[in-house]
């Protein structure tokens, strides 16, 4: 439950080296670049890194277009061979030699950008095309050439459309003009397709008519007839479709394509940002300077990199300033750094305080489980869990990291299960060590309350004196002992004696003969214990104010009191989940059993039983499962947290970490560098 302390490195060395020296610090994951904190010093070294940025847009461009392309083939030809899937493993010495098959890359780049021109051009052409098609249906029956309706020396001459609606009006004002006369040669559901003819001195005539009517002329015209055109237009589609098929399969052959490209995108990125990253370095003509951020058991490590690199370095090693915040680098066991997730999500701590992550996976595990509190939905959160785990390999994830999350809280689960004798919701065992969740009633102070939201309730305040302890030790860490007894140690005290007076108020408790007949001793001790804590609260709280703060603060103190009663009763909701799962579960289980083994009932109701169990506790699991993890972590947040968490870290990013497909496997020879494997994990869980 450690945060990494950090180092400042500082390196002086030659520009021709800077690129060779980047790349070990790549290797060794153990280095994040800052500012460089020499100020005007020395002016900045410049790096364009233009081409490198338009080279990256261009592969990752032509990347997604053969992505999206395989994979739409794929989902119709159902091929799941996991060739598309991000977060593939690639070991270290490829993915720096990705330089080698840059040729390569650059024409499959040039042939995916050639396809993708092409695809567009015929699909364009395919939809003009179709609007042609859909315009000429009316002339399919024309069997006279378009270059027939003609204007001739002394008529004039015209084809082409109008709605049917407009038909009769027009035929009306035909009638009105001599020398003219006109033909419907088809029509459909909408339009008309005519031909009408005018002696030229009636030509205005014919023309107004015509356009009053909302006559479209015909936009066709050669020796083709409206059958042919129509017949050609719908073979040249057929055409463009079977060019566009065969564009789709020149897109699929490069299948195989994908995962090197992937890499190549993802090592121009690092190229990227090392181009980037300069800019943060001091320079003169022939050499620069970096700082870097470095975890201080990498120190001896990444010396001896960097001097297998050249010998033409200088290497410098310093604290960090009082007032500067180093980025966080978290040190926890495997179990423990999977639910560091939980606690980035809220806020990465600060490199000044201590990693909370410990203890809050101890109660997020606990509550967890205690809200499921089923042996059988434990095993299978237990044994999905892992699965899932081995199922992602050796990459972190976020996935891989909750469904970790998920099976530790499944051994308490089946922790829990045990204690309230419930499988699938139904009691297994001869006894019971804790009472039922849905009958069992203590007496408080002679009101029958839930026995088990008593115990949530308890179970909370202890959840609450954690946190006051931590707060003391946060303090005592920053040598602020006064302030870590009195606003940690004092109200950690005043929670015991809420537990204590809490068991001493039930009918269960060890000095009562019986529910009539209680001495209250455990109550009155508690009472006494969380008074005195309180009082001394109240008096200490406005030691750093002068008069009128202390009194404002005191008081404050005893306003607390009332917030702290309202985050008692949020560990209610522990109860509240707990209870509806097990109700549920109980139902299921309940008339499964009575649908397979009950009399009179045949092979129907069997398998209606089982699709019942499977349907019902598979959709009673899903929906625990979703109140547990956000209604746990709203207890960490806000209930623990609060008590002394500042959070607003930022979690260490070594250069060349960050990868968008690939996952870049750590040499065996940087196993003794743990802040690698950190920094690769922290990747993993960002991702």
């Amino acid at each position: 439950m450690a945060i990494a302390k950090m180092r400042k490195l500082k390196i002086a060395a030659m520009s021709y080296d800077r690129d060779a020296i980047l790349d070990r610090l790549q290797k060794t994951g153990a280095a994040e670049i800052k500012e460089c904190t020499l100020g005007d010093e020395l002016p900045r070294l410049e790096i364009d890194a233009g081409d490198l940025r338009s080279s990256l847009a261009v592969s990752e461009t032509a990347l997604a277009a053969l992505s999206g392309e395989v994979s739409s083939q794929d989902k119709d030809k159902k091929v799941k061979d996991g060739e598309l899937k991000d977060g593939f493993e690639v070991s270290y010495s490829d993915f720096m030699d990705a330089y080698k098959t840059a040729d390569h890359e650059k024409e499959v780049i040039s042939k995916i950008s050639s396809l993708v021109d092409d695809r567009n051009h015929t699909a364009n052409e395919i939809t003009r095309c179709q609007r042609i098609l859909k315009s000429a249906e009316i002339y399919k029956t024309l069997e006279e050439p378009f270059n027939t309706y003609k204007d001739t020396s002394r008529a004039a001459v015209k084809l082409g459309t109008m709605a049917k609606t407009s038909r009769e009006a027009f035929m009306e004002a035909m009638k009105g003009i001599e020398l003219a006369d006109c033909k419907v040669l088809a029509e459909d559901e909408d339009s008309v397709l005519l031909a009408a003819v005018a002696h030229k001195s009636a030509r205005d005539e014919l023309d107004a008519a015509l356009s009053a009517a909302g006559f479209t002329p015909c936009p066709y015209s050669g020796t083709q007839t409206g059958a042919e055109f129509y017949a050609a237009t719908k073979a040249q589609i057929e055409a463009l479709q079977a060019a566009l098929q065969e564009n789709a399969d020149a897109f699929y052959a490069l299948k195989p394509e994908v995962k090197p490209l992937k890499v190549y995108c993802d090592y121009l990125g690092f190229q990227l940002e090392k181009a980037e990253t300069s800019g943060k370095f001091a320079a003169t003509e022939r050499t620069f300077i970096l700082e870097a951020y470095v975890p201080a058991m990498c120190e001896e490590m990444l010396t001896k990199a960097l001097q297998e690199v050249t010998g033409a370095i200088y290497i410098e090693f310093n604290d960090v300033a009082e007032d500067e915040m180093p980025p966080t680098l978290m040190e926890n066991n495997p179990v423990v750094s999977n639910f560091e997730t939980i606690t980035n999500m809220y806020s990465p701590p600060n490199a000044k305080e201590f990693d909370p992550s410990t203890i809050m996976a101890v109660f997020y595990s606990i509550f967890l489980g205690f809200i499921m509190g089923d042996i059988g939905y434990g095993a299978l959160m237990l044994i999905g869990g892992l699965a899932i785990v081995i199922y992602c390999g050796k990459r972190p994830s976020g996935l891989k990291n909750m469904a970790a999350i998920f099976a530790v809280g499944g051994v308490f689960g089946i922790i829990w299960g045990f204690l309230f004798n419930a499988f699938f919701g139904m009691p297994i065992l001869g006894t019971t060590v804790l009472p039922d969740a849905q009958t069992a009633r203590w007496g408080i102070v002679g009101i029958q309350v839930p026995a088990v939201l008593v115990i949530a309730l308890i179970i909370g305040c202890v959840h609450l004196m954690a946190g006051y302890i931590c707060k003391a030790i946060q303090c005592c860490r920053r040598k602020e002992v006064g302030d870590g007894f009195f606003e940690g140690v004092v109200w950690a005290i005043f929670t015991i004696g809420v537990i204590i007076a809490i068991i001493g108020v039930t009918d269960t408790a060890p000095d009562a003969a019986d529910a009539g007949d209680k001495s209250y001793t455990l109550a009155y001790a508690g009472g006494i214990i969380a008074g005195v804590a309180l009082v001394v609260a109240i008096f200490t709280a406005g030691r750093h104010e002068k008069i009128v703060g202390k009194f404002t603060k005191g008081f404050g103190a005893l306003y607390g009191v009332i917030n702290y009663v309202s985050d008692i009763l949020s560990y209610a909701r522990l109860y509240g989940l707990m209870l509806s799962g097990t109700v549920i579960a109980n139902l299921v289980s309940t008339y499964a059993i009575q649908f397979i083994s009950g009399d009179g009932f045949g092979g129907a109701w069997i398998i209606l039983g089982l699709v019942l169990i499977l349907v019902g506790h598979g959709f009673n699991l899903a929906i625990s499962l979703l109140g547990a993890y956000i209604h746990d972590a709203r207890l960490q947040y806000v209930e623990f947290y609060g008590k002394f968490y500042e959070g607003d870290g930022e979690l260490f990013t070594p250069i060349g970490s960050k990868h968008k497909y690939v996952y870049v496997a750590p040499q065996k020879q940087e196993a003794a560098a743990p802040a690698a494997g950190k920094a690769g994990a922290a990747e993993g869980r960002a991702a």
